[in-house]
């Protein structure tokens, strides 16, 4: 046979009128046409129910009337004689039931390998049979309603093929499992059970623990009625014990006992039948002790160990029922390929699973898990990765707070989606955190990222925009390296495209970046965003960011010109521009909402590095409280004043700065030019002084010291009321 031609064909002889995919489950079963008037009935058996026809042999003599078998090789039928042009190799002797398969018979069906052509259910007494020549002229041998065996190694060969492309289209665990049950039932089994280990072994990971296989699906013909033929004739039900109540008889799990009768066929790989010696002694161990009775007897039961790359990883267990012709040798070939292959398979959608797993968990990690709530500004942000298949990429953004109530906004794109891109982008935004924990000015941040990249290698370069809010003067400095420009959406709908220097990207090196300083005003908010979001194959970087003013400009049409659109809506709605062919990359998004802090819950002074700036320092905050109708809190304030101050002015050699706000709780920020921060310790009973930090942090909601490029800030804050 030429197997340059072989494709998807029904397993018989028979021509349906349809085509039949012989690895579809669901499909009709395939069905003999109606008989030729040149053959007669088959003959009903002594019980009442219809006797199979016998698998013809070579040289079988018609019996039906009216028809002649050619006494030699016939030109119609060539194959008749095992000498024609589609089977030309000589016949050999049969295989040993249950011999097991060579290793390359087992990974490749596509030679030809002759057979004897052996009878799978032998004629009833006194009865006449078909011979395959009649029966493959007129199509009347199968009775209607039972799917059609397969009668040579053609059949089987076309039938793998078939069977293993289906089960090589599943990615994940269930399609594969799905993909076996349904390519097997019902062409070549009327019922099938498929073991897995449970855990299931990853890689090369060896596990711990006892050996134990979990029921993962079952799958058998249905029972429906069929619109054309009805239900199968009462003497082909099976009975409530048979192939019906799969899931209920057997076992859900069973622990492989090392040394065990199921041990041993597992280790054998090899399948077998279920009336084999070891088959015996090993199915009740898989199946329970009520999993014999659907059994059925002969060879109609196939167990195959599924081995994968490693180790055997489960069973499955192939069911014809007692009606149906029986397995023959060379079905356990085909038994061994479909194991094979869907084990293979399974390898391969675990390692898949545990690598999204990981790129999950690596993507969770390099992005903020939440974002902070700094006083005068509202946070949103979103994150959308390239494809399914590529879950992580170098876009990130953040959000870090920073003395005296101010915000830092970063968003980067390193090139690329890989893992290598991922880890990059993790290396520099630590970086950019520790930067900015430095109190640096965005174009030193981007200054120090760049020669970070430049440390990780010639070719990692990303580009950043790295800018920083103050809710108090309501003014934002940015500076950018090479990343496309925010959008600023005013409170009465304009979107305007921010004029920053576009800088070069971080990692080309000498390169000095520029910092502008624009207004932030109240209600106004920021967009921050990659270029996957604006860029594409279908559109260039320009167009989209004008359709992405286009479209922040029409959603705050929506909510009017004194009510900003909810930032939260306001991020779907921008995602909600991309088309289905426009994400060709990562997309980072970051929305601040800018709501500030009024002048008048600000109260701002310089103090002097003397003995009397504590006083001072508590008449101004009592005055402050005063004026805010916040009494109830003079005592604890001026208490805390006073010890800050007090600190501060003993080592400080230029003015003290103390600031008070108050927004939703009370802070108060207390500034000098010593950069060393203050250290919480237990004071002993014979210390005069190193009680006032234990004070505050008893007292206070939070408290904190952030060093700057000019000294350092301490800050603590109480709750208002």
């Amino acid at each position: 046979m030429d197997s340059k031609g072989v494709t998807e064909q029904p397993t018989s002889f028979e021509r349906p009128e349809t085509g039949v995919d012989p690895a579809e489950s669901r499909g009709a079963l395939v069905r003999a046409s109606t008989p030729s008037t040149t053959h007669s009935t088959p003959p009903h058996t002594p019980g009442g129910g219809t006797a199979l026809p016998a698998q013809a042999r070579t040289g079988d003599t018609p019996s039906t009337p009216g028809t002649t078998a050619p006494s030699g090789p016939s030109k119609e039928h060539p194959d008749i004689a095992g000498n024609g042009p589609e089977h030309s190799q000589p016949s050999v002797a049969a295989e040993p039931m249950g011999a097991p398969p060579s290793s390359s018979e087992a990974e490749n069906l596509g030679e030809h390998r002759p057979r004897p052509v052996t009878e799978s259910i032998p004629p009833q007494p006194g009865t006449e049979q078909p011979s395959a020549s009649a029966e493959r002229r007129t199509g009347g041998a199968v009775q209607p309603g039972r799917p059609t065996p397969m009668r040579r190694d053609g059949d089987r060969l076309r039938f793998v093929g078939a069977a293993t492309r289906r089960i090589a289209r599943g990615i994940d665990l269930d399609e594969i499992v799905m993909g076996l049950c349904r390519a097997t039932v019902p062409t070549f089994s009327d019922a099938i059970l498929v073991y897995l280990r449970d855990p299931l072994p990853v890689g090369d990971e060896r596990p711990t623990g006892p050996v134990v296989l979990r029921l993962r699906r079952t799958d058998r013909i249905p029972e429906e009625r069929d619109s054309e033929n009805g239900f199968l004739p009462a003497q082909q039900q099976p009975e409530p014990t048979e192939l019906s109540e799969l899931s209920s008889l057997t076992a859900e799990l069973c622990e492989v006992r090392p040394g065990g009768a199921l041990a041993e066929v597992l280790r054998g790989v090899r399948p077998v039948f279920a009336d084999a010696p070891a088959a015996r002694a090993a199915l009740p161990e898989l199946l329970g002790d009520d999993g014999q009775l659907i059994i059925p007897d002969g060879q109609r039961a196939i167990l195959a160990p599924l081995r994968g790359r490693r180790r055997v990883i489960g069973a499955a267990v192939f069911l014809r029922r007692p009606e149906r012709l029986a397995f023959e040798p060379d079905d356990l070939l085909v038994a061994a390929q479909l194991a094979t292959h869907s084990a293979l398979g399974i390898d391969k959608a675990v390692l898949y699973g545990r690598e999204a797993y990981i790129a999950d968990e690596l993507q969770r990690t390099m992005l903020p898990e939440t974002l902070p709530r700094p006083t005068g500004v509202r946070l949103a942000s979103r994150y959308l990765p390239a494809a399914e298949t590529a879950r992580v990429g170098g876009d990130w953004y953040d959000a870090i707070p920073l003395p005296g109530s101010r915000v830092a906004l970063v968003v980067g794109d390193v090139m690329g989606h890989s893992m290598t891109s991922a880890a990059i982008m993790g290396q520099l935004r630590t970086t950019a955190q520790t930067l900015a924990g430095l109190d640096l000015p965005p174009q030193e941040v981007l200054h120090h990222l760049d020669e970070q990249a430049q440390r990780l290698g010639t070719d990692r370069m990303a580009t950043c925009l790295y800018a920083v809010y103050d809710p108090v003067s309501h003014r934002i400095t940015i500076a950018n390296a090479g990343h496309p420009p925010p959008v600023l959406l005013h409170l009465g709908g304009r979107a305007e495209v921010l004029r920053v220097p576009a800088g070069a990207p971080i990692g080309v090196g000498g390169v000095d970046f520029e910092a502008v300083e624009l207004d932030a005003p109240a209600g106004a908010t920021l967009l921050l965003y990659t270029d996957g979001l604006v860029e594409s194959r279908l559109r260039d970087v320009w167009t989209g960011i004008e359709q992405l003013r286009e479209k922040l400009a029409a959603t705050a049409q929506l909510t009017g010109p004194d009510h900003p659109p909810p930032l939260e809506a306001l991020c779907d709605e921008v995602l909600d521009m991309l088309g289905p062919g426009d994400r060709d990359d990562d997309i980072a998004l970051l929305a601040a909402r800018f709501d500030g802090i009024a002048p008048s819950d600000v109260a701002y002074w310089f103090l002097e590095p003397e003995d009397a700036a504590p006083g001072r320092a508590r008449r101004l905050a009592r005055r402050a409280l005063a004026r805010w109708g916040l009494e109830e809190l003079t005592d604890s304030v001026e208490l805390l004043v006073s010890e800050v101050v007090t600190n501060a002015v003993r080592y400080a050699s230029r003015p003290v700065t103390l600031r008070l706000l108050r927004t939703d709780v009370l802070r108060c920020e207390v500034g000098d030019d010593v950069p060393q921060l203050p250290r919480l310790r237990q004071a002993r009973a014979t210390d005069e002084g190193g009680r006032g930090l234990y004070l505050v942090n008893r007292l206070a909601r939070r408290w904190g010291a952030t060093r700057l490029s000019t000294g350092k800030v301490v800050w603590f804050e109480l709750n208002r009321g």
